[in-house]
């Protein structure tokens, strides 16, 4: 037994070395080489869009917000109470002028993105009020949890950016919480951020802090926050979402708009339907960008999924769901605007199958669909209600596999290896061993260092653990080894600063309206 027990050691030792080794490797933004999987003719796509325009022309859209419909009067456009028509005209000249590839800044330059193209960005979870882990279980969200998961952000090779609340600090009185997020974002790490993103309020202060980070000129010139602006769909846009996007346009920063429909209740139960439904709602918000700020970066953001009709649930990885997001990638690429797809959706409150299987089939059609923006690529649980301490380490494993994926062949003359084929391996031989196999034997095939590729013998040996074991360990080794990127004391200070001052002048009024 002493024996076994030193030959486990050494062998997790072994692997986690070689974990190590792979999660420390510089990777930079992946840029897809795979084509984008067409599954509708141009003619199917462009019955979507003029069904979209019908909408807008003769259904309209609410915009629950003065500010926002005085725009669009003093902009030509119909408007009846609080429902704007939106000609198809129009919408043509406003995504003509929306950027189709823009660079996402970050503190560290080096870690600048592009949005667009076949560029690719994995985004964390964003917005859980509950995390879970195997030692804790499922508990609210606090500031140390919040710190814990922008750390693993940092840490990872495979995320590209940071967003704001990972995880909801119920810890911290809501009134200020979004002071604190912003404070955090910005001072752990120095990947791109997106602001707190609830209400017009909440954005202008991460506008703010922004300021002091980067400067006020920078921030002019450059995009260094991102926002959601999610629909309420049907057809509704509310003064909380309307006053943010209004900020962020105001200040030349990156607008996502992303209507959120359930098909079968914010939607139709009918594909088709839903999407012509999507496609008009996101169109809105990115003419009311251009409007405000011609070619303000945006993002078309494409968040369906649908309702189990039995229990009122909404349910994640649907099939319908991915063949909406193939329509909508489509239209988003019609446009020339950067797409957001689908992330590691699922409904399971745990790592089970369900679970696995829910996050591959919600993440897979993404990539087919030249995806730009991936929200929630690592984390989710629960519907989007909790982030997994451990969900989020294993999702970084598959994004890795991601990665190797959407890289296709590596077309040269390395890879054909013919000097082995021909020369140096008999028939009925094996390449172990060759001078091609050695010289790349690090770098052939991506490795899951979470994952177990042992004979089952070997594997009992080892304790029989499973992967949830092995992410519990993973995550505090991305915790314990976190290193804090330079940051200017003066900086630093000044946020600390802003914070101290405002917070003392939010009324409870002011954070809940615009």
């Amino acid at each position: 037994m002493p024996v076994i027990i030193d030959q486990t050691d050494r062998r997790r030792e072994r692997r986690e070395r070689r974990s190590a080794e792979q999660s420390n490797t510089a990777y930079t933004q992946p840029f897809a080489k795979i084509p984008p999987y067409t599954l509708f003719t141009e003619e199917q796509i462009d019955q979507v869009h003029d069904k979209s325009m019908q909408i807008l022309e003769e259904g309209g859209i609410a915009f629950i917000y003065e500010p926002a419909l005085e725009i669009f009067r003093k902009a030509g456009v119909k408007v009846k109470g609080d429902i704007v028509y939106i000609d198809r005209e129009l919408v043509k000249e406003s995504v003509e002028k929306a950027p189709a590839t823009f660079t996402w800044s970050a503190r560290n330059p080096a870690h600048d993105v592009q949005l667009g193209g076949n560029a690719v960005c994995f985004a964390p979870v964003v917005g859980p009020p509950f995390v879970t882990d195997a030692e804790g279980g499922r508990r609210e969200g606090t500031l140390h949890d919040l710190e814990n998961f922008y750390k693993m952000t940092q840490m990872s090779p495979h995320l590209h950016c940071a967003t704001s609340e990972m995880c909801v600090p119920a810890d911290i009185p809501i009134i200020h919480r979004h002071l604190d997020t912003m404070y955090a974002n910005l001072t752990l790490g120095d990947k791109p951020i997106m602001g707190v993103y609830h209400t017009g309020m909440t954005g202008q202060d991460s506008i703010n802090m922004a300021q002091i980070a980067f400067g006020e000129e920078a921030m002019r010139q450059k995009h260094y926050l991102h926002c959601i602006v999610n629909v309420s769909s049907p057809r509704r846009i509310d003064d909380r979402m309307l006053s943010l996007l209004i900020a962020y346009a105001e200040n030349n920063q990156i607008v996502n708009v992303t209507p959120f429909i359930l098909s079968g209740a914010m939607g139709p139960v009918s594909i088709l339907g839903t999407v012509a439904q999507l496609n008009a709602e996101a169109l809105s918000g990115i003419v009311l960008a251009q409007l405000i700020n011609p070619g303000n970066p945006c993002v078309y953001g494409s968040f369906q999924s649908v309702v189990d009709l039995q229990s009122g649930a909404p349910v994640m990885g649907a099939p319908e769901s991915q063949l909406a997001l193939y329509v909508s990638s489509q239209l988003a690429r019609r446009y020339g605007i950067p797409f957001r797809p689908a992330g590691t959706y699922s409904s399971s409150k745990l790592i089970d199958a369900q679970g696995a299987y829910e996050s591959v089939m919600s993440m897979f059609p993404s990539l087919q669909c030249q995806p730009n923006f991936v929200l929630h690529a690592a984390g989710w649980l629960e519907s989007g209600l909790t982030a997994g301490y451990e969900k989020f380490v294993l999702d970084l494993e598959m994004l890795g596999m991601f990665r190797t994926f959407l890289e296709g062949v590596r077309w040269s003359e390395e890879e054909w290896a013919m000097d082995e084929i021909i020369n140096q391996v008999e028939p009925g031989g094996h390449h172990l061993g060759t001078d091609h196999t050695m010289r790349n034997m690090k770098t052939a095939f991506y490795r899951a260092g979470l994952f177990d590729y042992e004979a089952g013998e070997t594997w009992i040996a080892n304790g029989a653990e499973d992967s949830i074991t092995r992410a519990g360990r993973k995550v505090k080794e991305l915790i314990g080894s976190y290193e804090k990127p330079p940051i200017d004391a003066g900086m630093e200070e000044a946020l600390r600063e802003y914070m101290e001052k405002r917070k003392p002048s939010i009324s409870s009024s002011s954070i809940i309206w615009p």
